[in-house]
C-alpha cells in the first residue's frame, strides 16, 4: 500500500512552497543509468507534487530547474537539459493549463547560451496559461540569486542616473520592486531534496525569513506524500520572524 500522507491543516498552509530538485544524477548512478535517465524520472515527480499543490491549495509553487551555475556540468547533460525543456514544455503546457495553472519563468533570459526554441516555449507557456488562477507555478530557469540581486541594483542604477529615482530614497522596496517577479510572494517554506542542507544561490532575497526543510528523499523518489511530510513539519514550527525568543 502506499504511504499515507501526514496530516497537514489546511488552515496553516504555507503561501508560497519553493523546492530545489536535487538528486537526480545520485539517482541514476545508483541505478547504473546514465545522469540524464535522473532528469527525465525527475519529470512525473514533479507533476505529482503539482497535482499534491493543487490538492492541497497551496497558491504558490516555485521549482529551481536550471541553475546559473549548471552550465559548468558536461556539456552533453546541459544539452540534454535544454532539449529536455523544451519537449517537456510542449507536453505539459495543455496539462497544466486544464488544471488552472499558471506558468512563470524566471531568470536570467537573455543568456544567448538558451536555445532560442526553449524561449519560445517558455513564452507560449507563459501566454497560454496567463489567466489561470489555482496555483501560480514559477519556473527558476538559467537562475541565480546573486545575478537577480546584481540585476535589480543595475536598474536602481539606471534609474537614479536617469533622475528617475533619488538614491537617498533607495530601501528595502526599491530592490523588491525590481527582482524578476516583484508580484511574488516571499517563500514561506523552501525544501530540498537528496539530503544536501545548503539553498545554492537561490532565491536569496526572498528567501530572508524562509523555513528550511532538507529531506534525504531524492527528487525522483519524491511525491505529494512527501510534499505533505514536510508541510507537516513546516507547520509544527513557530514562525517568529525576528521576534524575541521565550526567555531571552
Amino acid at each position: 500500500m502506499p504511504e499515507r500522507s501526514p496530516t497537514v491543516d489546511p488552515e496553516r498552509l504555507p503561501r508560497h512552497v519553493a523546492i530545489i530538485l536535487d538528486g537526480n544524477g545520485r539517482w541514476a548512478n545508483a541505478r547504473g543509468l546514465h545522469r540524464t535517465a535522473g532528469h527525465a524520472q525527475g519529470e512525473p515527480a514533479l507533476f505529482d507534487v503539482v497535482h499534491g499543490a493543487l490538492e492541497l491549495g497551496l497558491e504558490w509553487l516555485t521549482v529551481f530547474t536550471f541553475s546559473t551555475e549548471n552550465w559548468n556540468r558536461d556539456a552533453d547533460e546541459v544539452a540534454f537539459l535544454m532539449e529536455f525543456n523544451v519537449d517537456l514544455l510542449e507536453r505539459r503546457r495543455d496539462e497544466l493549463d486544464d488544471l488552472g495553472v499558471r506558468v512563470i519563468f524566471i531568470g536570467d533570459h537573455d543568456d544567448p547560451r538558451i536555445p532560442p526554441a526553449v524561449l519560445d516555449r517558455m513564452r507560449i507557456a507563459e501566454e497560454q496559461t496567463a489567466d489561470n488562477i489555482r496555483l501560480t507555478m514559477v519556473y527558476a530557469f538559467n537562475y541565480g540569486g546573486r545575478i537577480e540581486i546584481a540585476h535589480a541594483a543595475r536598474r536602481i542604477a539606471a534609474a537614479a542616473a536617469s533622475g528617475a529615482l533619488d538614491p537617498a530614497d533607495v530601501d528595502e522596496s526599491s530592490v523588491a520592486a525590481r527582482l524578476y517577479l516583484p508580484e511574488m510572494p516571499d517563500p514561506d517554506l523552501l525544501i530540498r531534496t537528496s539530503g544536501e542542507q545548503r539553498i545554492s544561490n537561490f532565491l536569496l532575497w526572498q528567501a530572508a525569513y524562509t523555513e528550511f526543510v532538507f529531506t534525504p528523499v531524492l527528487w525522483p523518489d519524491f511525491d505529494r506524500a512527501e510534499l505533505a511530510r514536510c508541510i507537516a513539519e513546516y507547520q509544527a514550527r513557530d514562525r517568529r520572524f525576528g521576534g524575541a525568543i521565550d526567555g531571552i
